[in-house]
């Protein structure tokens, strides 16, 4: 069965998200469906309004996974979790305690320390126990008005979040169909895929499974184009839907670390960037719509803070956000790990020079990415070179 729908928005997973913030796992994959579980029927239509809606999201706890194969080079491995080669070729796991929008947990564990970001109402906390560091945030009321946050870049989304950025893609340019049920992390899920009907997109498809019960986006894939396996997949690979113990949704500040303590209540503090409706106050731009938009941004970039996340709730149902100062999180290379300089000369390396009417650059491509840089400025899309090519000079 197939829908066209009229909602625009832009495609944000593939080129910026995953490229830029998104955290993998290399080695483990989420189980696959051993079975087709019986569920009643649902269009298209039905599945989209579902998880669209803004019907409350029932409290839960879980276990996400991500993965990631863009066809990268061979990166360095320096064994540190916050670099870049760990963000964009490493594992993570994320667990989820959510007991509401204003109560939950997110927490990164790795091997020898653990990240965490906790609200608890008008506080949220930002934990890192390799620095021994805290960061909290005094919420302002409002703060569920606002549609974007700045934070550090965290190294992991639920399929929450992943379903959200898929949806504001579709639109006219979509085909929207329906697979065979599946059970997702024990959990009979319906299968609703998105996929552009542009040859220009790298995107094949998008698969997103859906919780028969609840409409709860359980697991998101996104495939290249003629791939059997995902580029890209964040899911659940347990879930359960009870209120998270108390202990997991409480926190005070660890003996001995360093608290930093932000009171957002009296709005924009100094240092917090101003926001721009087009990026071009601050050197950002974009290009095209839907599955054909591609991403500007200057080249010094590469030396300034980037990574965003909503901070309402872990992408259950809309999330809400704060603008955060741009002081309170590292800056430039040093914060996305000490790595950073030598994967972007390997990823130079794999590079090559190209040109045309349009001028002169290089171009790095995947399987479900382009990257040109050209004359100081980055243009990066889930998109054929192409598109790039037509959008210097126009993203602003």
């Amino acid at each position: 069965m197939r829908v066209k729908l009229s909602k625009r928005g832009r495609w944000a997973v593939p080129a910026s998200a995953v490229a830029i913030t998104g955290a993998v796992i290399a080695g483990l994959q989420i189980p696959a469906a051993q079975a087709t579980p019986a569920l009643p029927a649902r269009t298209p239509a039905q599945l989209l309004a579902q998880i669209d809606s803004t019907t409350k999201v029932p409290p839960l706890t879980g276990t996400v996974v991500e993965t990631t194969s863009l066809g990268l080079p061979q990166l360095p491995k320096v064994g540190d979790p916050t670099s870049l080669s760990s963000l964009i070729t490493g594992s993570h796991t994320l667990k989820v305690y959510y007991q509401d929008g204003q109560h939950f947990r997110l927490a990164v564990p790795q091997s020898l320390s653990e990240s965490d970001v906790i609200r608890d109402g008008s506080k949220l906390w930002l934990w890192d126990s390799t620095s021994n560091s805290v960061t909290e945030y005094v919420l302002p009321k409002d703060a569920g008005q606002h549609a974007k946050a700045k934070l550090p870049p965290m190294p992991a989304l639920t399929p929450q979040q992943a379903a959200s950025e898929v949806l504001a893609a579709v639109g006219k340019t979509t085909l929207v169909t329906v697979q065979s049920n599946v059970l997702v992390a024990g959990e009979p899920a319906y299968q609703l895929v998105l996929a552009p009907k542009d040859s220009r997109s790298l995107v094949g498809q998008v698969v997103i499974a859906i919780d028969g019960k609840y409409g709860v986006p359980l697991r998101v894939q996104v495939f290249a184009k003629k791939a059997t396996s995902p580029a890209f997949q964040v899911g659940y690979t347990d879930i359960s839907f009870v209120t998270p113990a108390p202990a997991n949704l409480q926190f005070t500040p660890p003996p001995g670390a360093k608290l930093t303590v932000h009171n957002l209540t009296r709005g924009d503090l100094p240092g917090t960037p101003k926001q721009s409706g087009t990026g071009s106050d601050n050197g950002y731009g974009g290009y095209g719509s839907g599955w054909l938009t591609v991403i500007e941004l200057p080249q010094s970039a590469l030396d300034m803070p980037f990574g965003s996340a909503s901070v309402g709730g872990p992408g259950l149902g809309r999330p809400t956000a704060v603008a955060i100062p741009r002081g309170s999180a590292p800056t430039g290379m040093a914060a996305i790990g000490g790595d950073s300089a030598a994967v972007f000369h390997a990823l130079m390396i794999a590079a090559k020079p190209v040109h045309g009417s349009w001028g002169s650059g290089t171009l790095l491509t995947t399987s479900l990415m382009s990257m040109l840089i050209t004359n100081g400025e980055i243009y990066i899309g889930a998109v054929t070179p192409s598109v790039l090519y037509d959008a210097v000079g126009h993203a602003h």
